[in-house]
């Protein structure tokens, strides 16, 4: 389609920030037969992209997957009907591999499963480690970083060979803290860590009680972003118009106006931009939206496929395109313990898990996953920040309430006799 494009307000916007072009990989990977675990499995790619060098291919792709099917999750739970999204995939899949490297058997291969993980070791590890680093790299266009930590109570033993792959190949530097004696500073030193991480954008990340006397290791994810536009919107033609939240409601928003040259592309049901951020010769980023033609976000939604979502990017053309795109901030959090059990990976969460890599016994399993997410987007460009912190405790605190028939013993402790037995029914009776 040649011409100028109109995209006019008033309808539903899918939004998929940040996309690092080239760091998606193309097609399908080899296959490769062996579990995390190390038990034969079929169907699970393990191969990194053969244009894509030290497996980020892999991990990118695997990345994506994840990224489509988490907010499949989100997007059909009834919790979150109607309610704006905004997440950090790779935010969550780092904090998740990191703790993955720790995990044995059943509870590695479910990580790695929901993960879509490159089950060959080395290709997972220097994936990740080659996408950070060019996360990481100093630009004078946009910032953009990402950092990792794991903070350990400073009594329990770590294996020296975990550590060591945290820190070597995730870039984790490791804290020891006092989660014995002292949790609630605790929290806060790690907390403290996101905001300066995210510039303040990520705030109490950890809520009161996620950490206790029974937590033995915390792992953090945090990802920072902010870059300006290619083509910046002009303030002064920022104007209130109205955009439609449903069939019969309408909600009056700042709108952003702007005509230049995108990548844009149409298909029967949806119309599709790509907006550049400012890059240099670094890294390219860019925002890419899918917009329905109609209300409803079904089209948009059903394009999150890697194949249908690589077409799409393909059949991108630069052309005039004029632009009516919302000013908008988002902030969002979300304890994600109960989504990624119901995604398939419940054993980390139960006194089945098998965390054994992590410090040589079977006592951790993982008492909670806390992700929150910041994006702010206006005429300059977007500002945008994620934190993942994964908690690793020997149990979560137990919960006694006698509210229910009960039996009790009175014990002489030293020979074991017991003196007195009996059972309360209901204790307002004599």
């Amino acid at each position: 389609m040649k011409g100028t494009i109109w995209l006019f307000s008033g309808i539903s916007i899918l939004i998929l920030a940040l996309i690092l072009v080239g760091l998606t990989a193309a097609g399908t990977a080899p296959q490769n037969t062996t579990s995390i675990s190390g038990k034969p499995v079929a169907g699970d790619a393990g191969i990194a992209h053969p244009d894509t060098p030290d497996g980020a291919g892999n991990v990118a792709a695997g990345n994506n997957r994840f990224a489509f099917d988490f907010y499949r999750r989100l997007a059909t739970d009834p919790a979150h009907a109607g309610d704006n999204l905004f997440f950090s995939p790779y935010g969550i899949s780092s904090a998740l591999a990191i703790t993955c490297e720790g995990a044995r058997g059943a509870t590695a291969d479910e990580i790695g499963a929901v993960l879509h993980l490159p089950t060959n070791e080395t290709l997972r590890r220097e994936g990740f480690a080659a996408i950070d680093t060019g996360l990481n790299c100093a630009s004078g266009n946009y910032t953009l970083r990402t950092a990792n930590a794991l903070w350990a109570e400073k009594t329990h033993s770590f294996l020296p060979e975990y550590i060591d792959v945290a820190v070597r190949w995730y870039g984790a530097n490791v804290t020891n803290l006092d989660f014995v004696e002292n949790p609630g500073g605790s929290r806060e030193t790690i907390n403290r860590w996101v905001e300066e991480k995210t510039e303040e954008k990520i705030r109490d990340l950890l809520p009161p009680g996620s950490i206790d006397s029974m937590t033995r290791i915390v792992i953090t994810n945090a990802i920072y972003f902010k870059g300006t536009w290619a083509e910046q919107f002009d303030p002064d033609g920022t104007t209130g118009e109205e955009f439609r939240v449903g069939p019969n409601e309408t909600v009056t928003v700042p709108m952003m106006h702007g005509k230049t040259i995108y990548p844009y592309a149409e298909t029967d049901t949806l119309r599709v931009l790509e907006m550049p951020y400012a890059h240099g010769n670094e890294t390219e980023l860019a925002m890419l939206v899918l917009l329905p033609k109609g209300d409803n976000l079904t089209a948009a939604e059903e394009a999150l496929d890697t194949e249908r979502l690589a077409g799409l990017q393909e059949s991108l053309v630069s052309q005039n395109v004029r632009v009516f795109f919302p000013k908008f901030t988002l902030e969002t959090g979300y304890p994600l313990a109960g989504v990624l059990a119901a995604m398939g990976m419940p054993t980390a969460f139960s006194p089945d898990a098998d965390l054994s890599g992590m410090d040589g016994t079977r006592n951790l399993f993982i008492t909670g996953i806390y992700h929150k997410a910041f994006v702010d987007v206006n005429e300059e460009g977007t500002e945008a920040a994620a934190a993942t912190g994964v908690i690793g405790g020997k149990g979560v605190t137990p919960v006694f309430r006698a509210d229910h028939p009960f039996v009790f013993l009175i014990v002489e402790k030293n020979s074991g006799t017991i003196l007195f037995a009996g059972r309360v029914v209901n204790p307002e009776s004599p």
